[in-house]
């Protein structure tokens, strides 16, 4: 007679804990849900890789800005170094992970990503570093849902005012202001594309003093804007409406890095 109150006593427990963990999932993906909505027109008021910066004495800078305050040399310079596709893919582009992947599997110790500007969007504004398959799954949800319900513009906007520029540097405007002591809307081409070019690997590929990885890479990063201004997909993200009405040659975009 005991065990069997014992045991209708632990079915009880572990019914209740099940019926609390529902309710707890429930009110989490709701919450999440109405903060990815928010954030289509608030900025994200910090994010996981933020705080670390912070908590680790590295500092933390950063203005956000909108994307009319970021002139097309930022836009075009970003696209052409992080995700010439961007345009065009639903979050990710699959010939360039299926690359990343081959390359993975044959060199492990030097390990290549393949992540989109959505992807490292979705990233750095709902998660944190680090290269777990839990992470990685996260991050398609999450991918998904800003493709879904941001559109490309304001993924671009957010991607360019939470990404890390420079160390305890985050978003293009602390970075102009950083680096050049201008605003992110007079940055030249050149001037872009250093920016850009750091961003592989911001506390250590710098922009002031000028790192041997960013001089190398900059030029690349200046012929990549040269050939892809002209194309439609992307003049309707870099430039106003005004200048997209403007009639040049599209040029072929690339999937690699």
């Amino acid at each position: 007679m005991a065990s069997q109150k014992s045991n209708t006593g632990k079915r009880s427990f572990f019914k209740r804990i099940f019926s609390f963990l529902k309710r707890l999932f429930l009110f989490l993906f709701i919450a999440q849900f109405i903060y990815i909505i928010l954030l289509k027109w608030i900025n994200p008021p910090i994010t996981i890789t933020q705080l670390v910066s912070f908590v680790k004495g590295e500092g933390l800078k950063r203005d956000y800005i909108s994307l009319d305050e970021m002139n097309s040399n930022v836009r075009l310079a970003i696209i052409a170094e992080e995700d010439q596709l961007f345009p065009d893919h639903d979050g990710f582009d699959w010939k360039l992970i299926e690359k990343a992947m081959k390359h993975n599997e044959k060199k492990p110790a030097r390990i290549r990503g393949a992540s989109t500007i959505s992807q490292q969007t979705a990233k750095n504004v709902f998660l944190w570093q680090g290269r777990s398959w839990f992470r990685k799954g996260l991050e398609v949800y999450f991918t998904k849902m800003i493709e879904w319900i941001w559109g490309k513009k304001r993924i671009l906007e957010v991607y360019l005012n939470v990404v890390e520029m420079g160390k305890g540097v985050y978003g293009i405007e602390a970075a102009a202001q950083q680096f050049f002591k201008k605003p992110a809307k007079q940055l030249n081409r050149t001037e872009a594309a250093q920016i850009a070019a750091a961003l592989r690997n911001p506390k250590k590929f710098t922009v002031k003093p000028l790192s041997k990885a960013v001089i190398a890479r900059t030029p690349w990063i200046l012929r990549q804007m040269k050939n892809l201004e002209g194309d439609e997909d992307i003049r309707q993200i870099i430039f106003d409406n005004v200048e997209v009405k403007k009639e040049t040659p599209a040029k072929k975009k690339s999937s690699g890095k």
